[in-house]
């Protein structure tokens, strides 16, 4: 009989994810999976700290937002934790989840973690912190931390694409450099997305050739054009078009990137405030293990 910790934010999304986890737990039971439940504190992760190194289990389900997905996996990858994740979405966003399918059926998931089979995932690498599927910054990303938390649980998603809209007209491009592997180049740029999925911001297809698993992360860059043009890459984008051919569009695939700015310019990793540019990234390839069976 597997067992298994279930870690769960009760705050995520619309906070409702508390009332189904007995549902959730009688599942597993059915299953032959034993499920500890663990719920996260506010601004407080320490004390799962210890019970993660105190405990011995076949893997961590991980359910809540993008936030929480990389809140604990990057403690586990801090403490040296060899074990598989799974993700039960329950977030305003959960964008990796999205890209690999696995947010759609919950009871066929359910059976996947219970058979055990697993792949290995890329993860990125940020100083000493971990990102699973973005890094970002400009004028997108200092939106998504602008918008309020009521209003992001009253509407979801649609909070970040209105505060985003709004914003577009008073969008300022940032001088940076960008070393891409054996690439070199110099724009101004509005936004940039180092990614590992295609799926950010709940949109989907904005690296056509992302992999979770190819060694690789994808750059995809906006560079400074007229509020016009950039109104119509934007409505592509939301669309689920290809933008990555576009003439204002730098896209490519690397190992390793550098990212300088000018300016002072803070990040985003998977949601939650990152370091201040300069950022020197990294892929760590099948750095952890995902409860997976592909469709």
């Amino acid at each position: 009989m597997k067992k298994l910790i279930l870690v769960y934010n009760p705050i995520s999304g619309d906070a409702t994810f508390k009332y189904k986890l007995d549902d959730i737990i009688a599942k597993f039971l059915q299953r032959d999976c034993i499920v500890i439940p663990y719920r996260t504190q506010r601004e407080n992760l320490q004390p799962f700290r210890q019970f993660i190194r105190n405990i011995e289990v076949d893997g961590v389900i991980i359910a809540g937002g993008d936030g929480t997905l990389h809140e604990i996996v990057n403690i586990m990858i801090h403490e040296g934790i060899d074990l598989p994740i799974g993700i039960i979405a329950s977030g305003t966003s959960n964008d990796f989840a999205s890209f690999l399918g696995i947010d759609v059926d919950l009871d066929a998931y359910i059976d996947t973690i219970a058979s055990g089979k697993t792949i290995p995932i890329d993860i990125g690498k940020i100083g000493a912190g971990y990102f699973i599927n973005v890094a970002s910054a400009g004028m997108l990303t200092c939106v998504a931390h602008e918008v309020d938390r009521r209003l992001k649980n009253a509407l979801g998603k649609m909070a970040y694409y209105l505060r985003g809209l709004g914003e577009l007209p008073h969008f300022r491009a940032f001088p940076m450099t960008i070393h891409a592997d054996e690439h070199i180049f110099s724009e101004k740029v509005f936004l940039f997305l180092i990614l590992n999925s295609g799926t950010v911001g709940s949109l989907k297809n904005v690296a056509v050739d992302a992999q979770v698993n190819d060694g690789l992360l994808d750059l995809l860059l906006v560079k400074k054009c007229k509020i016009q043009d950039l109104m119509s890459l934007t409505a592509e984008l939301m669309a689920g078009k290809n933008i990555t051919t576009r003439k204002n569009v730098i896209y490519l695939q690397a190992k390793n990137i550098t990212i300088e700015c000018a300016v002072p310019l803070d990040s985003d990793l998977d949601g939650e405030l990152g370091p201040r540019l300069p950022l020197t990234i990294a892929t760590l390839p099948g750095k952890m293990k995902l409860f997976y069976t592909k469709q």
